[in-house]
C-alpha cells in the first residue's frame, strides 16, 4: 500500500537517453505542524523487545501493512538505526562499534563524562571532557550510552486508531500534490 501512492518517474540512471519508469524513492512527505503536536491525536508506547513496527500496526490497526504508519508518525527514516535493537542486535552491535585498540570489545570502556545541570532543567545531563575542572563528573561508558539511546528510540507515539483512515487519505493526497 505504501510504495503504490509514491508517484512514478522517468530515470535515466545510465545516461543512454533511454529512461526507465521507476519508483520515486525521493518522494516523501511529513505530518503537519499542526497536527504533530496535536496530542489528542497520538498515544505514547514502548517498544517491547522484539516488536517491528509491522507488530505494532497489525496490533494497533489490524494490518501490518500499515507499519509505515508508525514509521511516519515517528520519522523513522532508517530502520536499523532509527528503530529499537533486539537484545542480541544491540549486543553485537556494541561489540562491533567500540573495540580497544587491540580489536577486542570494550562496551565498558568510557563514552564520555557528565555533570548534572544546576539551573533550569536539572534532569538534563552536561557532557564534559576537561576532568581537571570538572573532577566530579560521572563516567559514561560506551554501553551506558548506547542503551540510552535505546531506551529514547524506544518511546514512540501511536496514531489513535480512530483516526488512520483519515492518516491515510490525507497521506495520499500529500503525495499526489507534492513535487520535489
Amino acid at each position: 500500500m505504501y510504495f503504490n501512492t509514491i508517484p512514478k518517474i522517468y530515470y535515466d540512471s545510465v545516461g543512454d537517453k533511454n529512461p526507465k519508469i521507476v519508483t520515486n524513492l525521493l518522494r516523501r512527505v511529513g505530518l503537519r505542524a499542526k497536527v504533530a503536536t496535536n496530542t489528542l491525536l497520538f498515544d505514547t508506547y514502548d517498544v517491547k523487545e522484539g516488536e517491528t513496527p509491522e507488530i505494532i500496526a497489525h496490533k494497533l490497526y489490524g494490518e501490518s501493512e500499515l507499519h509505515w504508519i508508525v514509521m511516519l508518525v515517528n520519522n523513522v527514516v532508517d530502520r536499523f538505526h532509527d528503530w529499537p535493537m533486539s537484545v542480541p542486535q544491540f549486543n553485537s552491535y556494541i561489540n562491533q562499534k567500540y573495540v580497544d585498540s587491540d580489536g577486542n570489545p570494550n562496551p565498558s570502556g568510557v563514552h564520555h563524562y557528565e555533570i548534572e545541570q544546576t539551573s533550569g532543567n536539572t534532569k538534563t545531563k552536561i557532557e564534559v571532557t576537561d576532568l581537571i575542572n570538572y573532577p566530579n563528573a560521572l563516567t559514561v561508558t560506551n554501553y551506558e550510552y548506547e542503551q540510552r539511546r535505546q531506551d529514547d528510540l524506544r518511546k514512540i507515539r501511536l496514531l489513535d486508531p480512530r483516526y488512520r483512515d483519515q492518516f491515510v487519505e490525507e497521506y495520499e493526497n500529500l503525495m499526489k500534490e507534492t513535487s520535489i
